[in-house]
């Protein structure tokens, strides 16, 4: 009884860390593209908000929560590897937690190196969503595979140049959003579940 208790309390805590990663992701992101001197979500890159020689206040914002994702994420992937048997899952969340931090400590000015934390984060996002569907009940389940298929569609689009009409910032926002959505909802189901 002691261990189903500890148990529960251990994955109320692993979908804490990763709803509260995500949320306060989308928040900042939110204040810092409304702090960004002219800023397009359609025409500048998500990453626009990282660089400290456009705008220095909102970087220090950006960079700093975009890390703390990543951290938490590592966090979350450390108590996911000891209460599940998902090693795919765990590993997919380290990289991407690895991956969100990279982005947060070489900003775009970094070029090449950013632009391979930001693939990093990207892809490894949208597998764990997809690798999450057997942690999670219907209908849940498949809405974590169709956000993460969808990410991942969204990141080939991007590749390619082909954007949709929805600009070089809005076809990027269509790779992140979904996983950070499907985060947000994995977390919410981990902290609302109590079942061994």
């Amino acid at each position: 009884m002691e261990n189903e208790r500890l148990w529960v309390m251990s994955r109320k805590l692993v979908g804490i860390l990763i709803f509260i990663a995500s949320l306060q992701f989308v928040l900042a992101m939110t204040i810092s593209e409304a702090l960004y001197p002219d800023y397009s979500v359609s025409e500048n890159y998500i990453s626009d908000l990282g660089e400290y020689s456009k705008a220095k206040s909102v970087a220090y914002i950006f960079n700093s929560s975009v890390f703390l994702l990543g951290l938490l994420i590592l966090v979350a992937a450390y108590f996911i590897h000891h209460l599940f048997d998902s090693k795919v899952l765990f590993f997919c969340l380290i990289l991407t937690g690895i991956g969100a931090m990279g982005v947060g400590i070489f900003p775009e000015s970094f070029e090449v190196l950013h632009k391979i934390v930001s693939f990093i984060t990207f892809f490894f996002g949208a597998i764990s969503a997809i690798v999450s569907y057997k942690l999670q009940k219907s209908p849940l389940s498949y809405l974590a595979v169709v956000l993460g298929l969808l990410s991942l569609i969204s990141l080939v689009l991007f590749g390619l140049g082909i954007y949709l009409g929805l600009g070089v910032g809005g076809m990027e926002r269509m790779i992140a959003y979904p996983t950070l959505l499907w985060a947000l909802g994995f977390g919410g189901h981990l902290i609302g579940s109590s079942e061994s």
